[in-house]
């Protein structure tokens, strides 16, 4: 029979060196006592002593003090330490996507898959590329655009998605008795995900912090959305010109609304779940 060691002392509790990381920004490690898990956003010197600010999937900040063996990195334990004065860099210190993904230097794009995602509109494509663009290319996901969810049938219907060749959805505005919930749900199927996100448009998918304002304006309904944004905020009335400036603020999965990170993470999982093109 196989012997078993009596000690289930956590590892992190046991008292054997851990290396020293520096808590370089965008390092994922996980906290020992409550198990959150997130991103370096930051380190700074307090009263108290050094701490360290994590941001998870989510968008939910804590932060922890620099302990020794307070966190798991790849879940062996590791003591943080503040980075050096202009940043250190080294195998800990890992690259990584807009969309928070483990860079993976030198990646060649895959061959396409015949599953393919589709977004309403070509402000949503381009968004999906900025911060998820590194992934697709190695998962080979290919993105297009409907041009609006009406077109949703005729579009399932001409793809005919199977186990091998699936189709994701991303639709605005998706909430419970709308058309485009209506639509959706006509055609959903075993090889066909439709998601969405609560927003009007994809630009409200934007943190407002991030563009610079407090916040989204209400546009009264039967009001042209995008047009009613631009007027509001007295920005000059070309929606292409104000969507280009939109989104050259976002740099990454932290400038976007976790209600639209969740729905292309669940359509990329969807879609390279089908099979090998």
């Amino acid at each position: 029979m196989r012997s078993y060691s009596p000690d289930l002392t956590p590892p992190w509790k046991k008292p054997t060196p851990a290396p020293e990381v520096p808590a370089e920004p965008d390092l994922v490690v996980e906290e020992v006592t409550t198990g959150f898990c997130g991103a370096v956003i930051r380190c700074e010197k307090t009263a108290e002593g050094p701490t360290v600010t994590l941001e998870d999937r989510f968008g939910k900040h804590r932060v922890f003090p620099l302990v020794a063996r307070g966190f798991l990195l790849e879940g062996r334990p590791v003591t943080l330490v503040r980075p050096r004065p202009g940043g250190a860099s080294g195998p800990s210190a890992q690259a990584r996507t807009a969309s928070g993904s483990v860079a993976v230097p030198g990646a060649r794009a895959r061959v396409a898959r015949a599953g393919r995602i589709y977004v309403e509109g070509r402000h949503d494509a381009e968004l999906v590329e900025k911060v998820w663009g590194d992934d697709l290319r190695i998962e080979g996901v290919v993105v297009e655009y409907l041009g609006g969810v009406d077109d949703l049938p005729a579009v399932v219907a001409e793809f005919g998605p199977a186990p091998d060749a699936r189709l994701g959805v991303l639709v605005d505005h998706l909430v419970p008795g709308s058309k485009e919930s209506r639509i959706a749900a006509a055609a959903a199927g075993a090889d066909v995900l439709v998601v969405g996100h609560p927003y009007i448009d994809i630009w409200e998918a934007v943190k407002p912090s991030s563009v610079g304002i407090a916040a989204w304006p209400k546009v009264p309904r039967g009001e042209d959305w995008k047009t009613g944004v631009c007027e509001a905020l007295g920005w000059p009335p070309n929606t292409g010109a104000a969507w280009q400036a939109i989104l050259s603020r976002v740099h990454s999965y932290r400038d976007l609304e976790p209600a639209l990170l969740g729905r292309v993470e669940e359509l990329i999982d969807f879609v390279t779940a089908g099979g090998e093109s």
